[in-house]
């Protein structure tokens, strides 16, 4: 099946009545790679048809931040999509999401979407959740597909869909990460070979603290702490261990389920990274 590439409503509507449900749809932001990839893959796993959507959302970047030099590459986007199983991607412009221009009424994040990303990026998951809402009514897309290294993101839409009753079943999928350990994101272009190297830091971090998750929370924050101190080129904005359903630190004698996170800026790129784990040893 050939890819269908719409660009309007009017073309997606038509487009998304000829597929056979279920429908999976993969939201992007365009200068899709490996991750973007694998999302497509295990979309085209679970469900009948598959919709990529290709859009650069201003709502959710904030002043100063990259909207005007994040890559725009449709053109190499296509040709992954097609390559890895899409069947229709739809490619709008602002204008066609925002019709009437900056929306007026907005998802607001809630107290969820005020720690750790949004903290550093104040209304950034307001901007993120009105476009997600937006799409799934737009694409009438019965299951998506989302990757873990955007934790907080994925922990919001969920909420969102189960607090708004919008009938999506929302999947998540491991974070793909390059063969040196980094994690995969668009971002990653602006790094040069220097800041490569300083950006492992973040994976380095992470195991670290997850080689201490059975000593506890304090060893876990320790180990992955002393890593990055050692790593003056990466100037840290959170590291944080959290409850992965409420984003809440985790307590000194927490025992269970946990999200270690890290952001930092290396050279001008922003990067985040994090990972699962269990703290506490099993007979604790």
């Amino acid at each position: 099946m050939s890819l269908t590439v719409t660009r309007t409503r009017t073309e997606l509507a038509a487009a998304r009545d000829a597929l056979t449900g279920p429908v999976a749809v993969v939201m992007t932001m365009g200068a899709l790679h490996a991750g973007h990839a694998e999302l497509i893959r295990q979309a085209r796993r679970r469900a009948a048809s598959v919709l990529v959507t290709v859009f650069l959302n201003p709502l959710q970047f904030g002043p100063g931040e990259d909207l005007a030099r994040y890559p725009r590459t449709l053109d190499e986007d296509l040709a992954l999509a097609a390559e890895h199983g899409a069947d229709v991607v739809f490619a709008p412009g602002p204008d066609v999401v925002y019709p009437d221009g900056d929306p007026g009424v907005r998802v607001a994040a809630g107290p969820l979407g005020e720690v750790l990303e949004g903290a550093s990026r104040p209304g950034h998951f307001d901007g993120v959740l009105t476009v997600v809402a937006k799409m799934f009514h737009l694409t009438r897309a019965d299951l998506a597909f989302f990757g873990q290294k955007d934790a907080q993101q994925l922990l919001l839409v969920r909420r969102m869909v189960r607090d708004l009753d919008l009938g999506v079943e929302v999947v998540a999928v491991p974070t793909v990460r390059e063969a040196d350990g980094l994690a995969m994101s668009s971002r990653n272009r602006y790094l040069t070979p220097f800041d490569r190297e300083v950006a492992l830091v973040l994976q380095r971090a992470l195991r670290a603290g997850a080689a201490a998750a059975p000593e506890g929370p304090s060893a876990v924050r320790r180990a992955a702490r002393d890593v990055l101190v050692a790593e003056p080129a990466a100037r840290v904005d959170y590291l944080a261990l959290v409850d992965p359903h409420d984003l809440a630190d985790v307590r000194e004698h927490y025992r269970g389920e946990a999200l270690l996170a890290v952001a930092a800026k290396v050279g001008s790129t922003r990067l985040i990274d994090n990972l699962p784990l269990v703290v506490g040893r099993p007979d604790n």
